[in-house]
């Protein structure tokens, strides 16, 4: 929660965004160059005029009052988007958190200040219905609640059947009709699922009008994806029948709010196996592995830079932190850093008594498939692979992570899809020269394309190094 009157971080205001593609469209939006006649006041609300494609300006509104997490944050924009917050909304709060020259505090206008005094007069109103009895002289009846619960899964399910139905056209009339028609045809799509309540399924959508300018092979990605969403589609239709930490998935996937969880914070010594970014050109995520070196967890911290601007935190790989981490619910690594105690950094020694136990190469893949049991739709899965050799694939083509024994073994995936034959990208590099042709541990992400080595180890140099 962030008091009224201070600005957020760039993380806080990027966690709002509803999806991936209003992150990028909001982080284009993070600079001045659009805006003008914008300010803050100390209540808490910031205000601006963005220049759009018509003649007048979008005027854009956010009441920041109840923090990044508050349900009393609100937006108001004068722009046609669906979305909440929309691109506006959230390049706005981009440019106040960057500081006061930009988003100067000043008087409000007269628009900005008819919205909040609107805003506060409804407030006042729910809050006297809310302590209000019913007729029956008792407090309000929480049927209500399981009634608009049931109205949404309602407008869910006729977005699902409508999905269904246009991938069934897609398939008839063949893959190459979405090269032809472009992304506007899955942006449309999305926004009849933002209408039907279903955001998850709304951002997947927006992800597949991607795939037909991303490269060679991109059929079979977008009918895998197609396959993915299909699935979850099938899973919502059908979730009376699955068990219970499947529905929840399906629920979540969907983009249903999950229950919030009920353990409290958990504080470890946490080892920092590995820090990477990932960059379309406007936004930059950086995903952040820890192992909890106590109580042998392993989580995902996120943290997001917008506007050239690097993420705010930090965390070099092989140094251990004093800190708190709440986990997110569902079957996932995620978790947000909610206190880091006073205590410096400190290198672990010896790595051997501190780093998350190896497994073979074996045993990595039926973790992996056990975990896509329980959600399907991962993208990535931690590994600690112990005593693996890279070596060329069979087919000489690429290259594998082979247990010693040479039985099994387990694919590297390049960072992107490129034409074959492919030079060898700077972290494989690494990875073959510190191995030297003898075993060593590594540690990475698992997905459905092979393994992305993220750092590596040995007993003779328990010092962890960073591949990426």
């Amino acid at each position: 929660m962030t008091q009224q009157g201070v600005r957020w971080t760039t993380d806080q205001v990027l966690a709002l965004a509803p999806d991936a593609a209003s992150r990028k469209a909001g982080s284009k939006l993070g600079a001045a160059g659009p805006w003008s006649e914008t300010g803050s006041s100390d209540e808490g609300a910031v205000w601006g005029l963005c220049k759009g494609s018509g003649s007048k300006p979008y005027q854009t509104i956010v009441d920041t009052g109840g923090g990044p997490a508050g349900t009393g944050t609100a937006y108001k924009c004068t722009c046609p988007s669906r979305k909440f917050p929309c691109k506006h909304a959230l390049g706005l709060l981009l440019l106040w958190a960057s500081g006061a020259t930009q988003v100067p505090t000043a008087q409000a206008p007269d628009w900005t200040e008819q919205w909040l005094e609107n805003r506060k007069n409804r407030a006042a109103q729910k809050r006297t219905e809310a302590t209000a009895p019913d007729s029956a002289g008792g407090p309000a009846d929480p049927e209500a609640a399981r009634r608009r619960a049931e109205r949404r899964a309602q407008r869910v399910t006729a977005g699902v059947t409508e999905l269904e139905q246009r991938l069934t056209d897609l398939l008839r009339g063949g893959l190459a009709q979405a090269e032809q028609a472009g992304y506007g045809l899955w942006e449309e799509t999305a926004a009849r699922m933002v209408d039907a309540q279903a955001p998850g399924l709304a951002a997947r959508v927006r992800e597949l009008g991607a795939i037909p300018a991303s490269g060679p092979g991109w059929p079979m990605r977008l009918l895998e994806e197609c396959a993915l969403i299909h699935l979850l589609n099938k899973g919502w239709q059908h979730q009376s029948a699955l068990p219970e930490p499947l529905a929840t998935t399906v629920r979540s996937r969907i983009g249903l709010p999950a229950t919030p969880p009920t353990q409290p914070p958990l504080r470890d010594s946490w080892l920092i196996l590995s820090q990477y970014d990932r960059t379309d050109g406007h936004l930059t995520t950086r995903r952040i592995w820890l192992h909890g070196t106590e109580s042998d967890r392993t989580a995902l911290l996120l943290s997001f830079g917008a506007a050239g601007r690097a993420p705010s935190l930090a965390l070099p790989p092989g140094l251990t932190i004093d800190a708190e981490l709440k986990t997110h619910p569902g079957a996932t690594h995620r978790a947000d850093l909610t206190t880091h105690h006073g205590t410096p950094p400190q290198p672990p020694s010896p790595l051997g008594t501190h780093s998350p136990t190896g497994v073979d190469v074996h045993t990595a893949l039926t973790a992996y498939g056990q975990a896509l049991t329980a959600d399907p739709w991962l993208d990535s899965w931690p590994v600690t692979l112990a005593e693996v050799i890279p070596t060329r694939t069979p087919d000489g083509t690429g290259w594998q992570l082979a247990d010693a024994a040479g039985k099994y073994a387990l694919p590297l995936t390049p960072r992107a899809p490129t034409p074959t034959p492919t030079p060898l990208p700077p972290n494989l590099w690494r990875l073959i020269a510190l191995s030297g042709g003898a075993p060593v541990t590594v540690f990475g992400e698992c997905g459905h394309a092979g393994f992305h080595p993220l750092s590596t180890w040995t007993q003779k140099n328990p010092e962890i190094i960073p591949l990426t």
